[in-house]
C-alpha cells in the first residue's frame, strides 16, 4: 500500500528506490538518524553528496564499492563490518557487487533527510531531490526498528547476521579485548576533555576497542548511548 499521508521524517516509510530500498530504522529527536538499506547486486547509488550532514556507514553483509570524490578512478572495496565516514559535502557513490545483494546501516548526524545534491545517476534522477512519500510504503511487522532501551537495560537484534546492542553506559569498564573485533556507534551523549571540550560525540562510528581507549583519558560526559555491533555466531 501507497504511503499517502505526509511525514516529514519518513518515519515507519521504507523508502523504494530503483537500486533497492530503505527505512529509518531508528532516529533520536534530529540529533541522529540511522538508515537501513539495501542495494541489489549490481546496482549503485547516484553520485552524490551531503552539504549540511556528516555520514557514516557500517557495512553489514555483501561488498560495497565506493567511490569517494568525483574521480572513477577513486574506488574503494569494503566487507562485512567496515567503517565508512565521510564529511560533509563529500561526494560519494555506494555500487553492490555484482555477486550480492549489500546490506549497510547509515549514520547521519544532524538528521536532515532532504539534504542531498545529486551529481550523476543511471535511473535519471541527475539534479534531482530525495525522493517523496510516493516513492514509499508502510514498514511490515516483521521490519526491524531499533528501540532505545530503558536505563540498565540492554536491546538486542540480529540483523544480517550481525548482533546489534544498545544500551547506556558511565564508563567504558565492562568492555572488553574481544571488543578490538566489534564497532560502536553514539547515539547521545559523548566523550569530553577535563575542561570540557568535546572529544568524540553523537553521530561517532568507531572500533569498539577505540573507544575504550579514548575513554582512558576521556570523560563520559553523564550516561552515553552507544550501538554496538558485532559479528553473530549464529547462522542465517
Amino acid at each position: 500500500m501507497i504511503t499517502k499521508k505526509i511525514n516529514k521524517n519518513y518515519d515507519n516509510s521504507k523508502v523504494i528506490k530503483p537500486w533497492g530500498e530503505e527505512y529509518n530504522i531508528y532516529r533520536n529527536v534530529k540529533k541522529i538518524a540511522i538508515t537501513y538499506l539495501k542495494i541489489k547486486k549490481g546496482q549503485s547509488t547516484s553520485l552524490h553528496c551531503h552539504p549540511k550532514k556528516k555520514t557514516g556507514f557500517l557495512i553489514l553483509s555483501g561488498i560495497a564499492e565506493v567511490q569517494i570524490g568525483i574521480y572513477k578512478k577513486n574506488i574503494f572495496r569494503y566487507k562485512s563490518m567496515s567503517i565508512l565516514v565521510l564529511r560533509p559535502g563529500l561526494f560519494h557513490k555506494i555500487k553492490a557487487s555484482n555477486k550480492q545483494d549489500l546490506y549497510a546501516l547509515e549514520i547521519e548526524n544532524p538528521y536532515i533527510k532532504t539534504d542531498l545534491i545529486r551529481m550523476e545517476d543511471n535511473y535519471g534522477r541527475k539534479n534531482s531531490g530525495y525522493e517523496n512519500l510516493v516513492q514509499s510504503v508502510r514498514l511490515k511487522k516483521n521490519d526491524i526498528v531499533f528501540k532505545t532501551p530503558l536505563i540498565k537495560k540492554t536491546n538486542r537484534y540480529i540483523l544480517n547476521n550481525i548482533k546489534i546492542e544498545i544500551f547506556h553506559l558511565k564508563d567504558f569498564r565492562k568492555y572488553n579485548s574481544y571488543d578490538d573485533k566489534s564497532v560502536s556507534i553514539i547515539l547521545d551523549g559523548c566523550l569530553a576533555s577535563s575542561g570540557g571540550k568535546i572529544v568524540i560525540s553523537v553521530g561517532e562510528i568507531v572500533k569498539s576497542y577505540t573507544l575504550k581507549k579514548l575513554s582512558e583519558s576521556f570523560k563520559v560526559s553523564s550516561k552515553i548511548l552507544i550501538l554496538k555491533a558485532s559479528k553473530s555466531l549464529l547462522k542465517k
